[in-house]
């Protein structure tokens, strides 16, 4: 019998469209405490990446904040991000739909951000059950996309290889980081006139095409463990 494979999603903007909304706190917490930022500079530049690395990059261009002030800005920020991800959350589209055809399918979410940001986003489309509590946060296990070490943690902790893992991701940053853990990766590109697609990843513009890819690289595993034990 051949190893299923496990599939890894990460959670913003690939499972839900939560990233418009998070663009928005962000811009409205970091603006207010003299760090400069506009919502289009995280989707330009920093889609996907740990809060404390943006503001390390802000600061650089613009000045140090006092510590205690930052740790009360990000608080705030994640207190009405929440509430609103609890209000405002969609899916992102035909994400519900793919996961439905993949429930044969080990699944996790891997994502940079903390638990119970995940968890209430899940929740709120609907997606809790799904993934019940295989939940992998960069806060949990201390360590961030994109350093390979958060897909590799899931891995390790739902029982696979990184060579029998398929980790799907919107981000460049969590492209690279499953590239790097040995996985085999799917980059979801739903802005491909304005990003390009690592090598080595297989890209898609659209959930909807997720479970015939899914479907292709199952194939491939399953020849290739077959000619292994030949």
């Amino acid at each position: 019998m051949t190893r299923p494979i496990c599939l890894l999603f990460d959670c913003d903007g690939t499972l839900v469209d939560s990233e418009p909304l998070l663009a928005a706190e962000m811009a409205a917490s970091l603006t207010a405490a003299g760090l400069p930022f506009r919502t289009e500079d995280y989707m330009g530049g920093f889609r996907g990446a740990r809060f404390r690395n943006i503001v390390a990059a802000l600061e650089a261009q613009h000045g140090r904040v006092d510590p205690d002030h930052l740790e009360t800005l990000e608080a705030v920020m994640r207190a009405n991000l929440n509430q609103r991800l609890a209000t405002d959350l969609t899916p992102i589209d035909g994400a519900t739909e793919a996961l439905a055809v993949l429930t044969d399918y080990p699944m996790g979410v891997v994502s940079n951000g903390p638990e119970n940001k995940v968890s209430t986003s899940l929740n709120t489309v609907g997606l809790t059950e799904v993934f019940g509590n295989r939940i992998f946060s960069g806060y949990t296990a201390n360590c961030w996309k994109p350093d390979p070490c958060l897909y590799l943690h899931a891995a390790s902790i739902m029982g696979f290889a990184a060579e029998d893992c398929i980790a799907i991701d919107d981000a460049i940053v969590g492209v690279q980081a499953a590239l790097a853990a040995g996985m085999t990766v799917i980059h979801l590109n739903r802005f491909p006139d304005a990003e390009e697609t690592p090598e080595g990843a297989i890209m898609i513009t659209s959930m909807f095409q997720l479970p015939t890819v899914i479907s292709r690289i199952q194939r491939q595993h399953q020849s290739a463990m077959q000619a292994s034990h030949a």
